[in-house]
């Protein structure tokens, strides 16, 4: 059992699929924000397997060494005390509810899927050999394991080289006690017994995201111009500069599209219809919307 924090499009999802792919078993993700505790409006735990169960055919045999990946883990943390005088059904009664699934037990799935009914025809799943792996982004974990941040010493004595900065933030000393602080049950925690946390992806990591993949996004615009006849060209500056403004927005790998989108859309639109066009470059001042895109006539082109 394991439990994944990292900021948004870092790959949490994707290492998970990734791990599948590699060991060759059934995979199925599920989404932790739609369940809610048995008896309420919204799906059960048990529905989770479904789709895994689904993948392999309704092979109930194969299921049982699959992996499930339960994502946006961090939405069903506890919303506090004493917030509301009503059930947290969507919180810590899912919680409670996931705690035999995980840690293994013969579990009723329906294969109608929603709410189970007494007449609905089900099928037992042996949970004890599913790897079940939690993930989530967990924002603002980091200040739960960095509570010196806030607490600055004073005096001429006082020792400020171990501070954490928000330079240093990072969540790759996080302990269970920490995810308990956050809002998850420690029954629950004792259960995934592995953390691991994802770093956010650096530039050089996104700009290999945006090159080196068979269906890299520069790839598909390069495709997408060739029908046309025209040959398109980032300059490295450009990638840089996607990369940065990915960054600076906290969208992640996730993110690249809808710049690389942006700065494309004119150049989708019009280069299609200009027969004396053969080459489009595109520079950082074009992703910045600063400049023009440099196009290349059938006179330029040696």
């Amino acid at each position: 059992m394991l439990t994944e924090s990292g900021s948004t499009g870092s790959g949490k999802t994707y290492l998970a699929q990734s791990l599948t792919k590699f060991l060759g078993v059934p995979f199925a993700i599920a989404d932790a924000t739609t369940l809610t505790e048995a008896g309420y409006v919204g799906e059960d735990v048990e529905n989770i397997l479904l789709t895994l169960l689904q993948n392999t055919g309704f092979d109930n045999k194969l299921a049982e060494k699959g992996i499930v990946y339960i994502d946006e883990i961090d939405k069903i943390a506890r919303k506090g005390e004493n917030t509301s005088i009503s059930r947290d059904v969507s919180g810590e009664g899912v919680q409670q509810a996931l705690l035999k699934i995980i840690e293994g037990t013969v579990s009723r799935v329906p294969l109608s899927g929603g709410r189970k009914h007494p007449q609905a025809e089900c099928v037992d799943i042996d949970t004890s050999n599913i790897l079940f792996i939690c993930g989530g982004a967990f924002d603002g974990l980091e200040k739960i394991v960095h509570k010196g941040l806030d607490s600055k010493p004073i005096g001429f004595n006082a020792n400020i080289k171990g501070v954490p900065t928000k330079d240093t933030l990072n969540l790759s000393d996080v302990q269970q006690k920490d995810l308990v602080k956050y809002g998850l049950m420690p029954e629950l925690i004792g259960r995934l017994s592995v953390i691991t946390t994802l770093n956010p992806l650096s530039e050089a990591d996104l700009v290999r995201i945006l090159i080196e993949p068979k269906n890299a996004l520069t790839k598909q615009y390069q495709e997408l111009l060739a029908m046309d006849g025209v040959k398109l060209e980032f300059e490295e500056d450009a990638l840089k500069r996607i990369t940065e403004l990915a960054i600076k927005k906290e969208i992640g790998a996730r993110g690249l599209r809808s710049i690389i989108e942006k700065a494309m859309r004119n150049v989708m639109f019009s280069i299609p219809d200009r027969t004396d066009a053969k080459k489009v470059v595109m520079t950082s001042g074009v992703i910045d919307g600063t400049e023009d895109v440099i196009v290349y006539k059938n006179k330029n082109i040696a």
